[in-house]
């Protein structure tokens, strides 16, 4: 184990590695080992070492003549409420559930405008929606795919890496770091500098509460010039509460359920439109008649063409994203297709000759298909021993195949051998076979305990690695294009946008004012691949309408301004309302089955754009099944399988307690209405009756328990209306 001295240095496990365990001196290793500007690659979301990032954010803002850029991506900090009412509500939830989850000093500076003029930050995705009108963050940021950052970062002249990863003991006892929830860019980046010759300081922070993930997550020794491992370096996981599903959000996640083929791929996101479809496909699982059920008045009676039937063969994930609705499925035992590192296996285990783990079929298969020979050569024995089929420590002595004390003859076409090698040679299970791929990972703390405490056996199952191997379709330095074709049968790739225009381009990451909501991230990839399969579809999904302080708006629209994917990409688009299969449709056809699916209370004026630019027939009417898209036919098809509970709000829990659910639907309730002037008026006609019972509890939470000015009596008053 490492050892240390007074000065907070330490030696290492891991040969080139200078480990540290004082923030302040790491800071001072960077300065000093980084003449001039530094510019810092953070990884996104979970994977920044916090208390590192504002220690060197403090010290370079000290020193003006020195230049600090930081490029990075979703950099998240605890909930505020926005009113006063929300800022009391918040307070205890957010110590209860973040703990001492540190916020960045340059994320508080950068929405108060008060950067210093030496710190740049550049984003290429945003928390989204955060940044609307902040005129420093959107000029600062970076338009690019998120396969694309490693090479975008390096033109910005990246030269320091800053890291938070998970640690363990290794087999000799010394520790063994994993890149845990963000493996997805920082490998690459450190290779690619390196191949073009160019200095990166590459640093990590161990946190010890990050999960230590397996696999192409663990980090080689020496991959980090300096490792961070001492007091203030440990801090709660960021994990944002599973927020309730809503009607059309599981209408949604319905529909998108009974696309999903048994067998094939999936890819899904955060959120409750994620929750939703994870929920979907269990109850079609465990219960396909009561699933169809469900669905048959959501389709107006239609099921041809849907997937109905309980998964057999299991499903496969592979997602840029791992999230906890993932893990549910896993748990659900949804998610249990193996897919394998090597060609010939993977083309094995699709023609279903691969068993739940190795066996001499397996042996005498990959002999057929000339993989290993007979007798066997060395390099067929460390290929066996790589995938599990081989016990670790089989070597071949002269023209024997010798284990310990075993010996046996090299000869798979004896039938005495094979039952010896059967006997005393087969691992007990596959080696390196994933039935997940995730570029990085983000959920609540109970998916985040739900990953400490699997067994490793399915842990080594889980396979956190590079952001070029799952949105990129074609070879990389994990696998070639052949093999990901082989791994991505029936894919189904499932993606959320906020706009669709009539004729199928998708905006999904900025405002028609060119202002940016979030980033790209990596739909455009999906999108294409979804197209480049044979056999996979791409899936945009989207609420029909939205609701702020301009009033109610169709996200089905004419025209927009902001495009993230194109329209000759068009695929599979779905709403609460159903299901539009666009691709190879003509352009009149793609805006009747968009209209289908629109809220009815936007589709005249719809379809008259769509006449009026001649894309449409003069005489076209809509189906009569489709005018009835409403919320209240949702809620009225929805509400008995939400009342028996097989559609909960909240079906993988939820961090709220009774009572701050009650309160959290009482504060919604008057969001709304402060948005809607009519709406607050009928509200402040019905709090004129007699005053409610209000649990003084409820009061004291949100700062209201003393309340003796007008404002904080009316407040008082409207929210006990609500409750």
């Amino acid at each position: 184990m490492k050892t240390s001295d007074n000065s907070g240095h330490s030696s290492g496990n891991s040969s080139n590695s200078l480990w540290l365990n004082d923030i302040e001196a790491t800071v001072e290793q960077i300065l000093q080992r980084l003449q001039g500007d530094i510019v810092v690659a953070l990884p996104l979301g979970l994977g920044k070492p916090n208390p590192l990032v504002n220690a060197l954010y403090r010290r370079m803002a000290s020193r003006p003549e020195r230049r600090l850029k930081i490029f990075t991506a979703l950099s998240l900090e605890k909930p505020q409420g926005k009113s006063s009412l929300e800022a009391h509500f918040l307070q205890p939830l957010v110590e209860r559930v973040f703990g001492d989850y540190p916020d960045f000093d340059y994320v508080k500076a950068l929405r108060a405008g008060t950067l210093p003029a030496n710190i740049e930050v550049h984003e290429f995705f945003m928390k989204t929606g955060d940044y609307l009108g902040n005129d420093q963050a959107q000029q600062a940021f970076v338009c690019t795919n998120y396969s694309f950052a490693v090479r975008d970062m390096m033109t910005h002249g990246v030269n320091l890496l800053a890291q938070a990863v998970a640690s363990r003991p290794g087999p000799d006892g010394t520790p063994e770091l994993s890149l845990s929830c963000n493996p997805d860019l920082s490998f690459d980046l450190i290779e690619r500098m390196q191949a073009q010759g160019r200095p990166l300081l590459a640093v990590a922070m161990v946190n010890p509460q990050m999960p230590f993930m397996p696999g192409s997550a663990v980090a080689a020794p020496g991959l980090f010039d300096l490792v961070l491992d001492g007091p203030g370096c440990s801090h709660t996981v960021f994990a944002p509460p599973n927020a309730a599903i809503s009607w059309a959000d599981y209408a949604i996640g319905l529909h998108a359920a009974s696309l999903v083929k048994d067998g094939g791929t999936l890819q899904i996101g955060i959120g409750s439109l994620g929750d939703a479809i994870a929920q979907a496909l269990i109850v079609r699982d465990r219960d396909s008649e009561a699933f169809a059920n469900i669905l048959r008045p959501l389709c107006h009676g239609e099921l041809s063409g849907r997937e109905m039937a309980p998964f057999r063969q299991g499903l496969y994930g592979c997602s840029e994203m791992f999230v906890n609705g993932f893990m549910r499925l896993i748990d659900a035992g949804l998610i249990r297709r193996r897919v394998f590192m090597d060609l010939d296996l993977q083309e094995l285990a699709l023609q279903g000759r691969l068993q739940a783990k190795p066996d001499l079929a397996a042996l005498q298969a990959l002999l057929e298909r000339g993989r290993i020979c007979s007798p066997l050569r060395p390099s067929d024995i460390d290929y066996l021993i790589k995938y599990g089929i081989f016990k670790p420590g089989v070597t071949l002595h002269g023209e024997r195949l010798l284990l310990g004390q075993q010996a046996m003859a090299n000869d798979l076409s004896d039938a005495g051998a094979l039952a010896t090698i059967e006997q005393h040679l087969l691992g007990e299970a596959w080696v390196g076979a994933a039935i997940m791929h995730g570029g990085f990972f983000l959920g609540p703390a109970d998916f985040y305990q739900r990953l400490r405490e699997l067994p490793p056996a399915l842990l080594a199952q889980i396979d956190m690695t590079r952001i070029g191997f799952i949105n990129e379709l074609y070879g990389d330095a994990q696998g070639s294009e052949a093999l990901k074709r082989a791994q991505r049968v029936g894919a189904r790739l499932m993606n959320t946008t906020m706009k669709v225009t009539l004729l199928g381009a998708a905006s999904s990451d900025g405002m028609d004012s060119g202002q940016m909501v979030s980033g790209v991230g990596g739909q455009y990839n999906f999108v294409a691949m979804g197209h480049a399969l044979p056999d996979a579809r791409s899936v945009l999904m989207l609420r029909s309408t939205h609701d702020n302080h301009e009033g109610l708006r169709s996200n089905i629209v004419w025209s927009y301004a902001n495009c993230t994917i194109p329209r000759h990409l068009r695929d599979i688009v779905i709403t609460e309302y159903g299901v539009a299969d666009l691709r190879g449709c003509s352009d009149s056809e793609c805006v009747q089955r968009l209209l289908n699916i629109a809220d009815s209370r936007f589709q005249a004026a719809l379809l008259h754009e769509a006449v009026a630019h001649g894309k449409l027939a003069a005489d076209y009417e809509i189906p009569a099944a489709a005018r009835r898209n409403s919320p209240e036919m949702l809620r009225e098809h929805l509400r008995p399988w939400r009342n028996s509970g097989v559609l909960p709000d909240f079906p993988f829990g939820t961090d709220l307690t009774e009572d701050e659910l009650i309160i959290v639907r009482a504060l919604k309730k008057l969001k709304h209405a402060s948005r809607h002037p009519v709406e607050l008026v009928g509200m402040i006609l019905q709090s004129l009756g007699a005053d409610k019972p209000v649990p003084p509890a409820y009061l004291e939470r949100l700062g209201l328990a003393d309340a003796k000015s007008f404002k904080d009596l009316f407040v008082r008053r409207l929210f006990a209306s609500n409750l």
